[in-house]
């Protein structure tokens, strides 16, 4: 029994120092030449400080490939890696016998010279093809460059509809006399191939059919990598599915046809959220949303919010809206959606109170992946009170939109670009209403650094074709507030006229403004946001024409939570009495625009 523990004691102190972490250790790397690629690829250089004994020699032994990868990369052929533990060379070591302490870890590699590519060649190739100009001779030889003119010249024949194409061989040639890297890689492109039979697993509740109507893949047109990346995008973008992977049959079909199997995951199909924005002077907005990705079986969407804006506010009274939003994906084509949208809702503004319900109907058209178009037969109901008159009017519309959005993130963009264009005709059906309101919305973005980023937003608006007593109260501009100038109170920039003998204010025929932001990254969550904003309010349709003007500058932070960033910006009237006297504040989810 003594003996059975004395043994059981040796072998647990055994396992203990072959498995206990190893003091940690300062792993040299000598090298002359690519010394930050080899400090990079190297395994040893990234161990823990709680790596054992075993962790070392497996780091190292597969160090030899990465460093020599790394060379390669970086155009030396011809260099030598040496890397010793306690004096030994790693290669020699096994990981089940590794020395129970590390005293010296030492990489060292002698890069040798550099090479340049020699002969170069890729064949055979469509006419018009060409390669990475990298890749010509003269220009230093990384292993990186070969891969990448390799891929342009199989891509050449994929987008003309050879699927299949493959390197059928190739020659590497250093020449360390000259120091130089011929290389010589040979193309089978094999059959051109047409799209074949689209199958679709993984749905339960969205229906076969539909998904094929959605992604529009071209059976039987000429084999396209691109026409395969648009079918999925169209799936993703119906908000249907959490994934969608359309993958390539490894065997071609009769006919030289090429299989394509979809491969979908469903999301949830409904999902509810909320909204919370706060303005000193505004007050509380509070609203809900309701949505069902796949109402009918066949991706539709069904989106019902709420709304109460003006809690608290000193803007007139609390206002009320309830919207509902159906949508039908791939109608009339597969890039083209049907909707239907109605809306109930009172507004109590500080110069008029209106009561709407409002419907419109039509169909939206997907130009390419950032350039939407959309038109609309509308019908709104509306009742009207201001200081001036109390009517009644029922108009028909035909709203116009077109959205250009190339930024890199909508919610919290840092670079690129988005405008939003409408125009709304409208009628009453009695005909003593007719005009058209007009809006523009363009915002730019760009990056300075990592931590510096400009945003600037302008917005123009007309109303032509109806007076200011004609046009119905809501298609009037305003300016002042969260959504035009910030520091100045809501809708302070008005119409002031005298009609009747009395003193009345309106909304302007025209409205100009402009939002510039200088956000500031302090931490990886946390920004300072400088922000100046101008309005220009005109009874006259032309913009700019004959008007007043206001402006708003202040200092906001951003948290960012992963889903956008909170707001809270606090800003004060520049130019007029009050400049710096009063402050208004305002606080919501996502960035101002």
């Amino acid at each position: 029994m003594k003996m059975l523990l004395q043994r059981g004691l040796l072998c647990f102190v055994a396992a203990v120092a072959i498995g206990s972490p190893v003091q940690a250790q300062d792993v040299r790397l000598i090298a002359e030449n690519a010394r930050d690629a080899l400090s990079d690829a190297s395994l040893l250089r990234q161990l823990e400080d709680d790596a054992v004994s075993q962790d070392y020699v497996a780091a190292a032994r597969a160090d030899y490939r990465r460093l020599l990868t790394a060379l390669y990369d970086n155009g030396y052929y011809g260099g030598t890696i040496s890397i010793r533990i306690n004096g030994a060379e790693a290669a020699d070591l096994s990981p089940l016998a590794a020395p129970t302490s590390i005293n010296s870890v030492v990489i060292r590699v002698d890069a040798g010279p550099r090479f340049k590519f020699g002969q170069t060649e890729i064949t055979p190739l469509p006419e018009n093809a060409t390669l990475p100009s990298s890749f010509d001779s003269g220009r230093t030889a990384r292993s990186a460059r070969i891969e990448r003119a390799v891929s342009a010249g199989l891509r050449s024949w994929r987008n003309l509809g050879y699927a299949k194409v493959r390197v059928r061989g190739q020659q590497i040639v250093a020449r360390h006399e000259t120091n130089r890297l011929d290389v010589n890689v040979t193309i089978s492109t094999g059959p051109r191939l047409t799209f074949g039979p689209l199958s679709i697993s993984g749905n339960e509740d969205v229906r076969t059919q539909r998904i094929r109507e959605i992604a529009g893949l071209p059976v039987g047109e000429v084999y396209s990598p691109a026409a395969l990346e648009t079918a999925e995008r169209r799936l993703r973008r119906t908000g249907a599915f959490d994934s969608v992977a359309m993958r390539e049959a490894s065997d071609i079909g009769a006919g030289d046809t090429l299989p394509i199997a979809a491969q979908v995951v469903e999301s949830k199909p409904r999902r509810i959220g909320f909204g919370l924005e706060l303005s000193s002077i505004e007050g509380l907005t509070v609203s809900s949303f309701w949505l069902h990705r796949n109402l009918l079986g066949g991706a539709e969407r069904l989106r019902v919010e709420g709304e109460v804006s003006g809690i608290d506010g000193q803007t007139g009274g609390t206002d009320y809206v309830l919207r509902g939003n159906f949508n039908r994906p791939a109608t009339f084509g597969t890039d083209t959606d049907f909707f239907i949208r109605g809306s109930v809702s009172r507004e109590d503004e500080p110069d008029y109170e209106l009561d709407k319900i409002a419907i419109e109907t039509g169909f939206s058209r997907i130009l390419s992946d950032d350039l939407t178009v959309e038109a609309a037969v509308g019908l709104l109901r509306a009742r009207e009170q201001t200081d001036t008159d109390t009517r009644s009017y029922t108009l028909l519309t035909l709203p116009l939109k077109a959205t250009l959005d190339r930024r890199d993130e909508p919610s919290d963009a840092t670079e690129g670009y988005f405008l939003d264009v409408s125009a709304t005709p409208f009628i009453s059906t009695d005909g003593e209403i007719t005009g058209a309101r007009l809006y523009a919305d363009a915002r730019a973005y760009q990056q300075f650094g990592d931590r510096l980023t400009f945003a600037a937003r302008g917005q123009l608006g007309s109303v032509v074709g109806a007076s200011l007593d004609e046009a119905p109260a809501d298609f009037l501009f305003y300016s002042g507030g969260g959504g035009t100038v910030r520091g100045q109170r809501y809708q302070s920039l008005d119409i002031d006229r005298v009609v009747d003998g009395e003193n009345v204010s309106t909304g302007g025929a025209s409205f100009a403004g402009a939002q510039l932001e200088a956000r500031v990254a302090a931490t990886d969550s946390l920004s300072v946001v400088g922000f100046y904003d101008i309005g220009y309010l005109s009874a006259d349709v032309t913009p700019l024409q004959d008007g007043d003007w206001h402006a708003g500058a202040g200092i906001g932070l951003r948290y960012d939570t992963g889903i956008g960033p909170i707001r809270l910006d606090i800003g004060t009237s520049v130019g007029d009495d009050d400049a710096g006297e009063k402050v208004q504040v305002y606080i919501g989810i996502g960035q101002a625009f």
